[in-house]
């Protein structure tokens, strides 16, 4: 039977203490962040990502993100970081920004197919990340049923995910304003695969690359002397503006690329499980978007 626990105020102790039991018992939590409410799982057991998966009715071509305590984790989890990845993670993090990054390859995960990459994020909510210093990383999607919006409160995620959630935390409403941005840090430049809460004039304020796929390409040049029907041609195919192609929707707790390939999650892979101080793994949303692809 499913269990409600206040994640407000200063008496936190029980909650912190039944989502501890339930994730160390491969069970799933519903817990409040930033944007909107996650669906966790420990993202060391295989079978509680499975069974995270299953509550939302989704299938292994969308790993979830996984979630950390604090930015010192990147390193414990993701490798080759490039210093653009670096700066954008110490400037945004706690905060909406998700990172697609390469996973270490001596982390025993499997998150489902992620084509070796793993999404990450430190949430900007207090509470949650003191429970992800407790629990180690979290794989953390939206708390929603697929296609339908994530909760912003305790009670639609229950409404939603009924008892296939040992433990449910009301942190109260949350503001499921945007999503998290979403930077994929794999390729030769950091490139925004969702714009979200954070702005692709505030990413390039800190790293002055980025790049996005929704941006133009500016034309080149026309050679002098160039006939006008040349010129026509080009005006004609422009009479509807161009639109970037159509991104799959995906969870900010899954990172919006992570369906196609591009996203978080991570591969199964042999190693050790990275500790923290408290001896524990180092810790890693409005429709099915931001808690990976959703926050």
């Amino acid at each position: 039977m499913s269990e409600r626990f206040d994640f407000t105020g200063d008496e936190l102790a029980p909650a912190y203490r039944a989502a501890v039991d339930a994730i160390e018992a491969g069970d799933l939590v519903v817990l409040p962040t930033d944007t909107v409410y996650g669906l966790a799982a420990d993202a060391f057991k295989a079978d509680a990502v499975q069974r995270l998966l299953d509550a939302k009715g989704r299938g292994r071509d969308m790993p979830p993100p996984v979630l950390i305590s604090v930015v010192e984790s990147l390193d414990a989890l993701a490798t080759d970081v490039p210093d653009s990845g670096r700066k954008l993670a110490q400037e945004f993090w706690p905060g909406p920004l998700t990172l697609i990054c390469h996973a270490q390859t001596s982390l025993l995960w499997d998150l489902g197919e992620s084509q070796g990459t793993v999404a990450l994020r430190v949430p900007d909510h207090e509470q949650t990340r003191e429970l992800l210093s407790r629990t180690g990383p979290l794989a953390v999607s939206s708390a929603n049923k697929s296609g339908r919006p994530a909760a912003l409160d305790v009670y639609d995620a229950e409404e939603q995910l009924a008892e296939s959630v040992a433990v449910y935390l009301d942190g109260g409403e949350v503001s499921g304003a945007q999503p998290s941005t979403i930077v994929d840090i794999t390729g030769e430049t950091p490139r925004v695969v969702r714009v979200g809460a954070l702005s692709l004039e505030q990413l390039r304020a800190v790293v002055p690359e980025v790049t996005t796929d929704d941006e133009p390409t500016p034309p080149e040049p026309k050679p002098d002397g160039e006939t006008a029907a040349g010129a026509e041609a080009t005006t004609a195919d422009a009479g509807e503006p161009a639109t970037a192609p159509e991104k799959p929707a995906a969870d900010d707790a899954t990172a919006a690329g992570a369906g196609d390939g591009a996203g978080t999650g991570g591969e199964e892979k042999l190693g050790e499980k990275p500790t923290d101080q408290r001896g524990r793994a180092s810790n890693g949303e409005k429709t099915d978007s931001d808690v990976r692809p959703a926050d």
